[in-house]
């Protein structure tokens, strides 16, 4: 079923995870099943908030991007969105071993999508661009990620919670590196001519 763990996963995490956990799923199948449908909605969002509702700063008027840049930018982040997902599921199957998680319990890429399930709704907000909003309601978001995967990680990979913990620290300093990285590829592809092109301001 499409989507299917997506809600237990605020009402009830622990059993979800147990859930997840009795039912291997495929890369090819999460993706297609989960991940490609949930990173749509920050995307799809960004799109129209940029190019049609647009932002203000300091009373400075509506500044919206054109078009073609909003669409180019938002297309860019929605496959940053999905290779971020795979790339650190990928890093928490290698330092599993590590961890002495056992080699058929090596579940990174479901427990990086399904914990960055909040994130991925609540970008529904940057349909409206305002800053504070934006940044809270992202923040809330991030916290209740971090308690995903802390609170899953030791179920979906079968280790006690004292060494399930230490785990999951490490993979929170992966994602910031990769948070950093992201950040620097978008200056050298923004030096490249990808960067956004503004409308007449409103």
């Amino acid at each position: 079923m499409i989507l299917e763990h997506t809600l237990g996963l605020f009402t009830h995490p622990d059993k979800e995870w147990a859930l997840i956990r009795a039912k291997t799923e495929s890369p090819g199948r999460l993706y297609f099943q989960h991940t490609l449908l949930l990173a749509l909605i920050p995307a799809v969002a960004a799109y129209i908030g940029v190019t049609q509702t647009g932002w203000s700063i300091g009373g400075s008027g509506t500044v919206r991007l054109t078009t073609a840049s909003g669409l180019s930018l938002c297309v860019l982040f929605y496959f940053a969105m999905l290779s971020g997902v795979y790339v650190l599921g990928r890093f928490i199957d290698f330092m599993a071993v590590t961890y002495g998680v056992d080699q058929e319990a090596h579940r990174g890429v479901e427990l990086a999508a399904y914990a960055a399930t909040p994130m991925f709704l609540a970008g529904a907000v940057a349909v409206y661009p305002n800053v504070w909003i934006v940044m809270t309601v992202g923040l809330l978001a991030v916290a209740y990620s971090v308690y995903l995967l802390y609170e899953g990680l030791p179920i979906l990979m079968k280790i006690p919670p004292e060494r399930g913990f230490m785990f999951a620290s490490s993979i929170l300093t992966v994602g910031l590196v990769m948070l950093v990285a992201l950040i620097a590829a978008s200056v050298v592809i923004w030096g490249l001519g990808v960067g956004p092109e503004y409308t007449t301001r409103g």
